[in-house]
Formats: structure tokens, C-alpha cells, sequence
């Protein structure tokens, strides 16, 4: 029998670049390491001969000074003391003792000159210090500012907006190379992204058309005043899973466009986003007889404001839905150290604090991780965590005392 080929294998990908020409020399690459080398050594090279030069010259300046004469005879036999380091001396005293004061002399002006030349090297050390660590300050924020403007790039990337490069000018060295490969990810980033966007859109389309065919059909249906008691219940029960299939497609769409960029942003109220939820909420508030409550002051913030509006009626709804009977819910806004803060508290069911983070995550609710209530799909607080990711902001949430749950979403003002 014969032995099955193996698959063949795509080849190992190049590690150069055929469309960008190699330079003739590659090791004189003006790279990081040798600029940095030059940079200190010659900083180093120059530091050295200026000290040395200084030095010199105050070497010099000591030397004629300890060798001016320290005493010169005036006439006859009378000597005058011309260094101040010199006892008087006179030609009358004895040969030892003549000496002995010659030698003082001698080693005193010595001492002198070498404390002078000290003192002096020690300022000119400590003025060559100042202009070497002021120079190696300047030329380090100079070599080291592509990383500076990688690292904004990356902030602002960071924040949503794929569509930044950096674009690095100068040497072909490291940092260029860190440049162009972050802005080669970010294209690649970018044309993901754009796809799932596609994507996301053709996904709607697709699951819309079906969804909405089917309710048009049930509709039409139960229309009919002669159909059957048996047929009218289940075409009902067809039409309120449908409405939850919609609305679970309608959630799942929109948490997958929040995880994107915003690319148009508009200032937004969050004040007129809460107020048009509460109206939208309040029918249903009054049903379960659930007040609403609460000041709205003016927060302007830049986003989307159909995906802030959502933000906004997603906590609305959930805090009347999961409340108690003449419960009450509190929707604030205000503007709180630049930060635009939209508060929903809420009576309700006592909340663990270690279940809190289990009902950001998708399809979980209290106490159960599948969806299988009729109060939503177990959307909604992903969708509000996602949206204000999104915009730049986060969402805190905190178990109230006495039952229920306080919401706060903080956004850049």
C-alpha cells in the first residue's frame, strides 16, 4: 500500500523586506546603541579635555606663583620679606637659623599654591558638572522623544481612535523600527475592526429580515377573528418569543458596535439622554407602582447619543424591573470634578457585594447564569459596561442598604 504524500507546506516567511532596499553596510546602521555611544563618550571626551585644559592653566597660574622670589636684599645687608607666608629675616642672624625660616618659606608658598590650584579645580569640577548633567539632560529628551510620541499614539489608540499613526521620521534605528511595526498593528487593527463592522452589519440585516418576517406572520394571523381559541394562544406565545429573539439580537448588535470605536462624537446631555429613558420607563414604573424620582442637572459629555441613551434606559428599566412594589428609583446627573456622573439607585432585593460583578457579564443575573426570566435577555448591564467603556468612562455599581442596587456611570465632561 502506498504511503499517503504528506500536505505539502507553505514556505517560511521572509524575514527582510524585498520592496525596501538594504542598506550596503548594515553594521553602520546609525542605531540606538552606537548614537548613545557617541552621545556619552564623546560628552565624556569633551568633559576630559576641557578639566584637563583647566587644570593646565591652574597649574600654571601655581607654579609662578610659588616661584616669585621671597625676599630680595634692598642694600648692603638689609633683606625684605616680599611673601606674606615668611617671618622677617635678617642677614645679622645666625646661618641655621637663616635657613630654617628659608625652608618654612619655601614649604609654605608651596602649600599655598596647591590650595589654590584645589579650590579652583573643585569649582571648575563642579561648573563642568552643572553643564554636563543640564547638556546629557537636553540630549536625552531629545533621543528619547520618538518614544514620548509612541506613547501618546498608543494613549489615543488607547482611546478608541485606530485611525492615529505615528509616522516616525529620522534614522532607521530602533524606535523606527518600534514605530513603523506599531503602526503596521494598528492597520491590521484598523482592517479587523472595519471587517467586524461589516460583519455586524450584515448580521443585522440577516437576522432582522427572518425575525420580522415571522412576527408580520403571526400578526396577520391573529388578526383573523375566525381563527380558533387554541391557535389565537399559541400564536401569542410564537409572538412573545419572537419579541425576545428581537430583543436578544437587538442586545447582541449592540454590545458588538459598543466594543468599537465611536467614531462620530457629538455633546450629548446626559440630563435630556435620563429624562427621555424616564418617560420611556414610566408606563411600566406606574403599572408595577414604582415611583421616580430625582434632580437631572445639565452633563454634557461627546459620544454617541443613541448608545448613551441606551446606557441610561438600560438602568432605568432594570431598576424598575427588579424592584419591589411601591419601590421607588432615583435617576440623578450632575457634573462632579469635570466628570459627568449619572446615578440610578434603587429599592429592590438585597444584593451580596460578591454577586455585584457577576451581573456585568452577559446572559448572568442573580443567583443564576442563564437567561430564564421574563425581564430581559441579560444584556443590558454588559451593554451599559461596554457603551461606557467606549465613551472613555466606567460604571460602579454598589449594593444599597436596605435592598437594591446605586448605579454610577462617570464619563469625561
Amino acid at each position: 500500500m502506498a504511503a499517503t504524500p504528506a500536505p505539502p507546506q507553505a514556505p517560511p516567511k521572509p524575514t527582510w523586506d524585498p520592496r525596501k532596499p538594504q542598506p550596503p553596510f548594515p553594521w553602520l546602521r546609525p542605531t540606538i546603541r552606537i548614537r548613545l555611544t557617541l552621545l556619552y563618550g564623546g560628552m565624556f571626551l569633551i568633559a576630559g579635555i576641557l578639566l584637563l585644559s583647566i587644570i593646565y592653566l591652574l597649574a600654571a597660574q601655581a607654579i609662578s606663583t610659588g616661584n616669585q622670589p621671597l625676599f630680595k636684599i634692598v642694600s648692603g645687608t638689609d633683606i625684605r620679606v616680599t611673601s606674606d607666608n615668611c617671618p622677617a629675616i635678617t642677614a645679622t642672624q645666625p646661618l641655621s637659623d637663616f635657613n630654617s625660616a628659608i625652608a618654612h618659606c619655601v614649604e609654605a608658598q608651596r602649600q599655598t599654591a596647591l590650595d589654590n590650584l584645589l579650590s579652583r579645580s573643585l569649582l571648575a569640577l563642579l561648573g563642568l558638572a552643572v553643564i554636563a548633567f543640564a547638556f546629557g539632560y537636553a540630549m536625552a529628551g531629545r533621543v528619547l522623544s520618538p518614544l514620548g510620541r509612541i506613547t501618546r499614539t498608543a494613549r489615543q489608540v488607547a482611546g478608541s481612535d485606530l485611525s492615529r499613526r505615528i509616522e516616525l521620521d529620522g534614522p532607521d534605528d530602533e524606535l523606527k523600527e518600534l514605530a513603523d511595526t506599531f503602526d503596521d498593528m494598528l492597520e491590521r487593527l484598523q482592517r479587523a475592526f472595519t471587517a467586524q463592522q461589516r460583519f455586524v452589519g450584515n448580521a443585522s440585516h440577516e437576522l432582522r429580515t427572518p425575525l420580522a418576517i415571522n412576527r408580520t406572520l403571526l400578526e396577520v394571523h391573529l388578526s383573523d377573528p375566525n381563527a380558533p381559541v387554541e391557535l389565537q394562544q399559541l400564536g401569542k406565545t410564537l409572538l412573545a418569543t419572537n419579541e425576545r429573539s428581537e430583543q436578544l439580537v437587538e442586545g447582541l448588535l449592540l454590545l458588538a458596535r459598543s466594543d468599537n470605536q465611536i467614531v462620530e462624537r457629538k455633546p450629548v446631555d446626559l440630563a435630556e439622554v435620563a429624562t427621555q429613558a424616564v418617560d420611556q420607563v414610566h408606563a411600566e414604573a406606574e403599572a408595577k407602582g414604582v415611583t421616580i424620582r430625582g434632580v437631572r442637572k445639565p452633563a454634557m459629555v461627546r459620544g454617541n447619543g443613541v448608545l448613551l441613551e441606551r446606557i441610561a434606559l438600560n438602568l432605568v428599566q432594570n431598576a424598575v424591573r427588579y424592584n419591589t412594589e411601591d419601590g421607588w428609583v432615583e435617576v440623578n446627573t450632575e457634573v462632579q470634578h469635570g466628570q459627568a456622573v449619572l446615578t440610578v439607585s434603587n429599592t429592590g432585593p438585597v444584593v451580596p457585594a460578591y454577586e455585584i460583578d457577576n451581573l456585568f457579564e452577559p446572559f448572568r443575573r442573580l443567583r443564576t447564569e442563564r437567561t430564564g426570566s421574563d425581564k430581559g435577555v441579560g444584556l443590558g448591564l454588559s451593554i451599559v459596561r461596554s457603551v461606557a467603556r467606549a465613551h472613555g468612562g466606567h460604571i460602579l455599581a454598589q449594593p444599597r442598604e436596605g435592598g437594591g442596587l446605586v448605579m454610577r456611570v462617570t464619563m469625561p465632561s
